[in-house]
Parts: structure tokens; C-alpha cells; sequence
């Protein structure tokens, strides 16, 4: 098999590098981490050969491809189940939902990416409140989250997928900063946030933080 490496964020606080890393870790695949210096523009380099110059990008042999769904949709189609655990669901409503969670939270609730950046998960919470376009978005949020999240389990599906981890990570910008949640959405985001491949993320000692 060719070699795979994942480029991620020298402060490992990309929720995009997260999801990415989750989708090797829970493939069970060996691969190398590289660190980019985003601070340093080192993504703009001649080698960081990413057709979008973002991060993450997975590098497969000589082949590179940069967005986290695209990487995800990349290694469950290369390495496919049984051989490997699946990254999204066997049923294909199910998949579809995962897909579309997945889309919705690169794409939408941009006030909480802003008021609870990854910055106040890993490295410095905040105490600042809500504003009023954060808490507007943090209750479509969680009207999603009822409607998606059951009472008597910890993932979307009967079977984690990834987007379980996208969905906890979004959800976790207002945890990790005291914004209240409901007992089974709190409870679903603390089930993900220790599972094996996110706490395998989260342990990784993190350099000062430089902003850029």
C-alpha cells in the first residue's frame, strides 16, 4: 500500500484536520502526520502540493486531495468495507443524513464558528456571551440536534459514523465554553468527545498559540 501522510495545523485546532485525522484513526490505517504552519504561510509553499493549498490535505502515494469530506468520501471508497470499518453508514438514508450533517456544519453557523472559534476549545475558553446572531444559530443548532439526536443512545445512527464526530465537534465549541446544552445533546457530546480516535486528537500537546 503507498504511503499515506495527513498535513494538519501546527496548533491542531482545524475542526476540518480533525475530522480528517478521525477518518485514518478510525480505519485503523498507518500513516504519518506532517505539520503546516499556516502563521508562516508554509501551505503556500511549492511542495505543499494540495490543489486547493488548504488544510487538511492527505497525501496517498504521489496523489494529493485536500478537503476533510473529500478525504473521508476518498478513504471510504479505497479502503472499503469489511476489510476496514465504515466511516458512514450501510443504509442509505442513513448515509445521506450522515452526508448532509456533515455538509451543514462546514457550511452554515458561521456566529458560533466566530464566538467559539477552536481556539476557545483547546486552548482559552471564553466567557463572553452569545450575541444575538450566535444564540439565533446555537438554537438552530440544537433544534437540529433534537431532531436528529435520540434519548437512549450516543451517535445518530445505531453505528458511529463520522459524522458523529463533525456534529460533536460543532457542539462542543458551545460546551467547551459553558453554553448550556440539553442533558441528551451534552450527553452525546461528551459519549464523542472520548472516544479513542477525538481523544487521540485532543491529547496532542499543542505548541504556544501564534495567530496568523
Amino acid at each position: 500500500m503507498d504511503s499515506l501522510t495527513l498535513y494538519v495545523d501546527t496548533h491542531w485546532i482545524s475542526p476540518y484536520a480533525l475530522s480528517a485525522f478521525v477518518a485514518l484513526e478510525e480505519k485503523g490505517l498507518p500513516y504519518t502526520v506532517k505539520e503546516v504552519s499556516l502563521p508562516k504561510k508554509e501551505h503556500q509553499i511549492a511542495t505543499y502540493q494540495a490543489h486547493t493549498g488548504r488544510i487538511p490535505a492527505l497525501q496517498h502515494g504521489d496523489f494529493w486531495l485536500a478537503e476533510s469530506q473529500a478525504i473521508a468520501e476518498y478513504l471510504a471508497e479505497t479502503f472499503p468495507f469489511p476489510k476496514y470499518p465504515r466511516l458512514f453508514p450501510e443504509d442509505l438514508k442513513e448515509r445521506a443524513i450522515c452526508r448532509e450533517v456533515m455538509a451543514w456544519v462546514r457550511s452554515d453557523l458561521m456566529p458560533i464558528r466566530e464566538e467559539r472559534s477552536t481556539y476557545t476549545v483547546w486552548y482559552e475558553h471564553t466567557t463572553k456571551p452569545l450575541s444575538l446572531a450566535g444564540q439565533k444559530a446555537a438554537a438552530r443548532l440544537l433544534a437540529a440536534c433534537d431532531r436528529l439526536i435520540r434519548d437512549d443512545r450516543t451517535t445518530l445512527f445505531p453505528q458511529w459514523c463520522l459524522a458523529d464526530a463533525d456534529l460533536a465537534m460543532m457542539l462542543q465549541r458551545l460546551n467547551a465554553n459553558g453554553d448550556l446544552l440539553p442533558k441528551k445533546v451534552k450527553a452525546y457530546v461528551e459519549a464523542n468527545w472520548q472516544r479513542p480516535s477525538i481523544r487521540k486528537w485532543n491529547e496532542r500537546t499543542r505548541p504556544a498559540y501564534v495567530a496568523y
